[in-house]
């Protein structure tokens, strides 16, 4: 017998899927116009995030903070640094290697501080320490508690790639902090749907690009994995693509520099791969382990498979696979393990969150137990940073989880090289004397030391120094710093070694580098430069 109304009559079936549809497309209108109102892959409104332990997540960042305030002045400066400063005194839209914000922060610290290496490294520093706290309000608004914040942020603040790139201004300092910006950015819009969320992850993308285009491919592989795993509705959000045109525009002038000079970054991604660095594509997910730090390592693997199965992270699923579409990536084309870096806080946040609900077996819990991740962070800041006597590096792990503390060795002697070999000038010559050097690195140290020995100003044909111009076509002999002397002795009637740097405390790891003394140059500059530029 059917069900009848009120009035006694059977109510008309396909009336009733009528309304139930109107009654959906409704529901559906009310929903785009109240953004606020609870849906499908999002969490239920009631779930407000508990109190952020403000205290306690400040002391574990400042922990990380002062580890390598305490360090930033020693050995001395990276390769990276150097060639920054001296791209500051040479300000452009662009570079072959990278856009205009290092090399611009670079030269107004500089100007401001005098050459002070402190200041130069206060800033990554500072960039570390809140990049641990936005990893923290990334495990907050994933629902956890203290426990899990701090575990956050000791896997943030302490993790070898973060410690790494905190003690030096770098790219990946100011790439590490503003990826996580975003993706609690991200992470807050998907629970508040606060659009202006949005346009602030535009802004920081926006800045992002001025250091760094990698982000755009973290964008690309997100909005592929937003596509597919939703909320889909992020995409139609007009904030989102506001601030998409924000970031478009400023990038503007950095891609027309580009554009005018024949695409070098573009070059430059296929030198990167081609160097195989760490072990290239054989190496890339053995080096993420290291970069990412033993038992944070558990964190962030446990936090990947939470996120992928866990009921109460469905909704932020997409950050999940936008981290395995972003190591596929670059893993296939050859890119560094550190360019994924960016995405590890999310993955830390979930797992420290699951950890602290209980998740997980018993048996390896403990791993996630304070003792442990304080020794884990002791262990990290010994194998990262420059804490051992100078004498004492070359019996350590430290040059191979971090190569770049070889570079910071060298100078002192290199200059040493250098100043011999232009002393062994006539008084006369040494004033029309110039410095070329086999790599950008060296230049920069020439620029940066030089002066003070009144050195002669230095030139590379390497990555983006060969862009500053060439040496003057009235110039004298020439300092040539490096041992691929060949491309230019046939330009030169003489060619002699005038000294060798010496080996010193990191002679295992950085060969003497050898200075000649080119003279008699048989074509100007002008033309000898247009074929001597070089990326790798």
């Amino acid at each position: 017998m059917g069900v009848r109304t009120q009035a006694g009559q059977v109510p008309d079936q396909g009336k009733t899927q009528e309304q139930d549809k109107e009654r959906q497309e409704a529901t559906a209108v009310q929903q785009e116009e109240n953004p606020q109102s609870t849906e499908a892959g999002r969490p239920p409104e009631s779930s407000a995030p508990p109190p952020f332990a403000g205290r306690w997540v400040g002391a574990v960042a400042g922990a990380s903070g002062l580890a390598l305030l305490l360090v930033s002045t020693r050995y001395g400066f990276q390769g990276d640094e150097l060639y920054f400063l001296g791209a500051g005194q040479h300000l452009s839209w662009g570079y072959a290697d990278q856009p205009v914000l290092l090399p611009l922060l670079a030269h107004g610290i500089d100007a401001v501080t005098g050459g002070s290496l402190f200041a130069l490294r206060l800033l990554p520093v500072l960039l570390t320490v809140a990049g641990a706290l936005v990893a923290a309000l990334i495990a907050r608004e994933f629902g956890g508690e203290r426990r899990a914040q701090l575990l956050t942020a000791a896997a943030y603040g302490f993790a070898p790639a973060v410690l790494i790139s905190g003690h030096a201004l770098s790219t990946m300092a100011v790439d590490l902090f503003l990826w996580t910006l975003v993706n609690w950015l991200l992470v807050r819009w998907v629970r508040t749907r606060e659009d202006r969320l949005l346009l602030f992850a535009g802004l920081a993308t926006a800045l992002a690009l001025q250091g760094k285009y990698l982000i755009v491919g973290f964008w690309a592989v997100l909005a592929v994995c937003l596509f597919v795993a939703g909320p889909r509705e992020l995409l139609r959000r007009k904030a989102l693509w506001i601030g998409a045109a924000v970031a478009v525009v400023t990038s503007l002038p950095g891609l027309i520099w580009q554009a005018r000079h024949d695409w070098p970054q573009l070059e430059m991604s296929s030198v990167l791969a081609d160097e195989g660095i760490l072990g290239g594509r054989a190496g890339f997910l053995p080096y993420l382990v290291v970069l990412s730090g033993g038992v944070f390592t558990v964190v962030l693997v446990y936090g990947l498979v939470r996120l992928l199965r866990s009921p109460e992270l469905a909704p932020y699923r997409f950050l999940a696979w936008a981290f395995l579409g972003l190591t596929a990536v670059f893993l296939v084309t050859g890119g560094r393990p550190a360019y994924v870096v960016g995405a590890f806080a999310p993955l830390w946040a979930a797992g420290a969150v699951e950890l602290a609900r209980g998740g997980g077996a018993r048996w390896w819990r403990w791993l996630a137990s304070w003792p442990v991740v304080a020794l884990t962070a002791l262990v990290a800041v010994a194998l990262s940073l420059p804490v051992y006597p100078v004498s004492q590096v070359t019996k350590t792990e430290q040059p191979k989880n971090n190569p770049m503390t070889a570079e910071t060795l060298r100078w002192p002697k290199l200059i040493d090289a250098v100043d011999k070999a232009n002393r062994s000038l006539p008084a006369a010559e040494r004033k029309r004397a110039v410095v070329v050097t086999q790599y950008y690195q060296e230049a920069g140290a020439v620029d940066h030391f030089g002066p003070d020995r009144d050195l002669p100003p230095a030139y590379s044909g390497h990555r983006g120094y060969w862009y500053f111009g060439a040496p003057s076509d009235s110039s004298g002999p020439v300092l040539y710093v490096g041992s691929d002397v060949a491309k230019l002795k046939p330009y030169f009637s003489s060619v002699k070694k005038a000294a060798t740097a010496a080996g010193g405390p990191g002679e295992s790891f950085v060969d003497g580098v050898p200075v000649w003394v080119l003279d008699g140059r048989k074509q100007p500059w002008s033309k000898i430069w247009k074929d001597y530029g070089h990326l790798s």
